[in-house]
């Protein structure tokens, strides 16, 4: 049975995409660990059917987060047995490299974004030419990629002759499903938007906030967490919208569909703030649509592509405010409307799932060995 270890920076609780892969793998025959970081704030693992490691790291962000964090993760990976090295986004590969280079081993790269091009390294400009070195100087020695959207690989392809896969982050296949008593949320009769994911820079929540004092007979709710989750608070303090916008946090993944499953409509409402968000392929539009949920996007290639080929929901035509607002309450009450997503929406789930993408996803390991 081949080992795989697959490496990420986060605290591989929310993490959806690579617990798909983990699960796809090991029931395929790997044998999967996959290794994070622990938080002080981190939530306890959930059960997964495959092994989990999380680092404990004395920094928490910055430069000496990601050196700390590349040197425990190879003292890490070199310690222990695997046929097969996977490094999941940028900040993984420096160790897994030289790990897979030192013990001769295969090493698979999973591009979940366009790295350098973050929202979050617009004007650093030294942080990002850091970065933009390390992706100049290993990815055209990668010989088995992958990523979530034909965007990004045909950017990588184009700047460094490296060919991705595309295996986009798409949830498993269910029916459509009976929310269970115990899990319903407090119903007061307004309708639910909803924002799940993580709370960064671009994600247009701050709009979103603002336009909830146009709208009546709405809540919208924020799963997640991240970066800007205090200033997000804040406006709504400062709004007075406590009653109108609830944040709940992080929600483990095999609840969050529970929550989604209650949603009237979803957002995936990202800016235009560069490559990254303009190639992206949200993991939360796929699970809206999968659990028959209508959507609200914006207008940037990738996203408009699905919603307009499928038919299940609107594309963001401004992110003010008042406009944003208007497009909420069509998207909400306009029956006709919702009418023709909600029949497009099965067959959008059938075929918009992982276990579809996961082909692909194979055929990259059975290469690798």
């Amino acid at each position: 049975m081949k080992k795989v270890i697959l490496s990420v920076t986060n605290d591989l609780v929310t993490d959806n995409r690579v617990h798909k892969v983990a699960l796809s793998l090991q029931q395929h025959g790997y044998q999967v660990m996959l290794v994070g970081r622990k938080l002080p704030k981190s939530m306890p693992m959930d059960f997964r059917p495959y092994n989990t490691w999380r680092l404990k790291l004395f920094f928490k962000k910055g430069p000496l987060f990601y050196a700390e964090y590349n040197m425990r993760l190879l003292s890490f990976l070199l310690a222990r047995k695997a046929d097969i090295f996977v490094a999941n986004d940028l900040d993984s590969l420096p160790a897994n490299f030289m790990a897979a280079k030192i013990k001769k081993k295969p090493l698979v790269y999973d591009s979940h974004e366009l790295f350098t091009e973050v929202p979050e390294l617009i004007g650093r400009h030294r942080t990002k030419a850091i970065w933009e070195r390390i992706e100049r100087l290993l990815l055209p020695r990668i010989n088995y990629a992958y990523t979530v959207s034909q965007s990004i690989a045909d950017f990588y392809q184009e700047r460094y002759k490296t060919t991705f896969l595309v295996v986009r982050n798409l949830p498993h296949h269910e029916e459509l499903m009976l929310v269970p008593h115990e899990k319903e949320l407090a119903n007061d009769g307004r309708k639910i938007v909803l924002y799940q994911g993580a709370l960064n820079l671009g994600r247009g929540l701050e709009y979103a906030i603002k336009a909830m004092q146009y709208i009546d007979n709405t809540r919208l709710l924020i799963a997640g967490d991240g970066d800007i989750t205090m200033a997000l608070k804040q406006l709504t303090a400062d709004l007075q919208l406590a009653d109108r916008v609830t944040f709940l946090g992080k929600i483990p993944l095999a609840e969050m569909k529970y929550i989604t499953a209650q949603a009237d409509l979803g957002l995936s409402i990202e800016e235009d703030m560069g490559l990254n968000y303009r190639f992206a392929l949200p993991n939360k539009l796929f699970d809206y649509i999968q659990q028959q949920v209508p959507v609200l996007v914006s207008n940037l290639p990738e996203m408009k592509r699905v919603v307009t080929n499928y038919g299940v929901g609107a594309i963001l035509k401004d992110h003010e405010p008042h406009q944003l607002a208007q497009q909420l309450q069509e998207a909400l009450f306009d029956r006709d409307l919702r009418e023709k997503w909600i029949e497009n929406l099965p067959q959008a789930a059938r075929e918009l799932c992982w276990e579809e993408e996961e082909k692909v996803l194979l055929s990259v390991f059975q290469k690798a060995h």
